[in-house]
């Protein structure tokens, strides 16, 4: 990709206003696909999960997946959407090699859910509205690996391999409004937008959304117009963006690139665009098709599906306590106020700390732990807070051996080193690096009087009532232990000594 200079950011935006649209793919975890028996697990060899139907070879039927249906609902329910009375499907028609039909079926027109709305917080508590258009169901396409290129494309490959287990796994896809008004903010309202997304379908148990395994997966639809207009621009479509941080570069990047575009006299090309982790920035794909070059027609092999009113609200009343609740809940468990909920929020620790504290860590504690060191090495390494290598049930474990007496906190930040580092559970840590605090009294006994015989001038100090200047003496007993003993016990044990 040759380099171009974009305009800045903020020049982007004293020009032009952004509109976006997001479309949200997301896996659903069924035991069997959309519309065959096909098992959905991951890691089988490769096309060793297929059949006829999935294959989309002539002469079978597909049968629809009642539980794919029933999340679908669930999802268009949390997302306070209408749950349409009758629907169908449609064959979306278009060539690739890795939907072997040669077509993909889809809802157009008839979705299973629509009209609906998320709130979403913002880094700075501002809640922000994005109107939901749809929610509908589909298959998954197969899985393309190209071989022998530099880019892992199809361009300069030398062959290509396919794997179909994945074609025919439940989608449902989640289709934005178009998302205004948020100026600046707008790459900002994008990330909240997927990560709240994110929150509820796992709160629903209908998908695990990990978007580093594809299971969630984010189209990033971008248009600009000048300031002060109503009309959108073209857009472009940033495909399949798989990580929270990556959504919110690939909008930022598509406002200044379009800004720089417009800016000097060019036009905006409507196709779409590959997102390139390594440097933040998108390259042309293929000219975008509008929905009538798909050539969609109601899918002939399958009975449209109409739901019944008594079905829906027993799932609406099934639905599990929704993300914004719980957090509110736990804000109020936690003891936390608004700013330091937000700071947990941002650091994207509540289910980190929710974890830990169900592992058996006070509230107090686990707090501490994930937001203090364990969120410092996430911000060196540039990692989110739940990819680091160290489970809640190991910070709890940690929190323990601190509540048993057996570490200090700086020998707790020296297990969780170990730990992160590869090393084994907390107590092997600590039997492996001999990190536990020295709890011999005649030993600790020793290093106090040695202490106090190599610190005559402040032991005479605090015999004449100077207290404060104990801290001289401690520091010296935790030098000579190596930081292994326990503050307190020391303090009483001088004072007593000197009393």
């Amino acid at each position: 990709m040759s380099v171009i200079s974009l305009v800045s950011y903020d020049d982007a935006l004293a020009s032009y206003d952004p509109v976006m649209g997001l479309e949200v793919h997301v896996e659903l975890g069924t035991k069997t696909k959309m519309f065959c028996g096909c098992s959905t697990e991951l890691g089988a060899e490769p096309n060793s999960q297929t059949c006829p139907t999935c294959l989309g070879l002539p002469g079978s039927l597909p049968v629809v997946n009642a539980v794919g249906v029933e999340s679908a609902i669930k999802i268009g329910l949390a997302l306070n959407c209408e749950i349409a009375e009758w629907c169908r499907f449609a064959r979306k028609n278009y060539f690739y090699p890795d939907m072997p039909k040669n077509f993909q079926t889809s809802q157009y027109d008839e979705p299973i859910a629509f009209n609906g709305y998320l709130d979403v917080q913002l880094e700075d508590g501002e809640v922000f509205r994005v109107e939901i258009e749809r929610a509908h169901m589909e298959e998954d396409t197969g899985k393309s690996t190209h071989v022998g290129g530099a880019t892992g494309r199809i361009h300069g490959a030398e062959y290509s391999l396919l794997d179909y287990n994945r074609a025919g796994i439940p989608l449902i896809e989640i289709v934005t409004k178009p998302i205004q008004g948020a100026g600046h903010r707008a790459p900002e309202v994008a990330k909240a937008y997927v990560a709240e997304l994110r929150e509820l379908i796992k709160a629903l148990g209908v998908s695990e959304a990990r978007m580093d395994k594809g299971q969630m997966r984010c189209d990033v639809n971008l248009s600009l117009r000048p300031n002060g207009t109503e009309t959108f621009g073209t857009r472009s479509e940033t495909k399949n963006v798989n990580s929270l941080r990556s959504v919110e570069r690939a909008a930022r990047f598509e406002i200044q690139r379009h800004a720089t575009v417009l800016t000097d006299g060019g036009t905006i090309v409507q196709e779409t665009r590959h997102f390139h982790e390594d440097n933040g920035t998108t390259t042309a794909g293929r000219i975008k098709d509008n929905a009538e070059d798909y050539r969609y027609f109601p899918e002939p092999d399958l009975v449209p599906i109409a739901p019944s009113r008594e079905w829906v609200e027993e799932l609406r009343t099934g639905l599990p306590e929704l993300p914004r609740v719980r957090r509110a809940r736990l804000q109020a468990e936690w003891d936390l106020s608004d700013k330091d909920m937000q700071s947990v929020l941002n650091a994207g620790a509540v289910e980190p700390i929710s974890e830990t504290i169900a592992a058996g860590a006070p509230a107090d504690q686990a707090r501490k732990w994930w937001m203090g060191e364990l969120a410092r090495r996430a911000n060196e390494t540039g990692t989110d807070l739940s990819e680091q290598p160290i489970t809640p049930v190991q910070v709890a474990r940690v929190c323990a051996l601190v509540a048993e007496g057996k570490l200090n906190d700086k020998l707790a930040r020296q297990v969780i080193e170990g730990v992160l580092a590869g090393e084994g559970e907390p107590d092997q840590v600590v039997e492996k690096r001999g990190l536990a605090v020295v709890s011999d009294d005649s030993a600790l006994g020793a290093a106090v009087d040695e202490a106090i015989a190599g610190n005559p001038d402040i032991a005479a100090k605090i015999r004449d009532g100077k207290v404060q200047a104990v801290g001289a003496l401690v520091g010296a007993v935790m030098k000579a232990t190596r930081g292994q003993a326990d503050a307190a016990k020391v303090k009483d044990m001088i004072l007593e000594k000197l009393a």
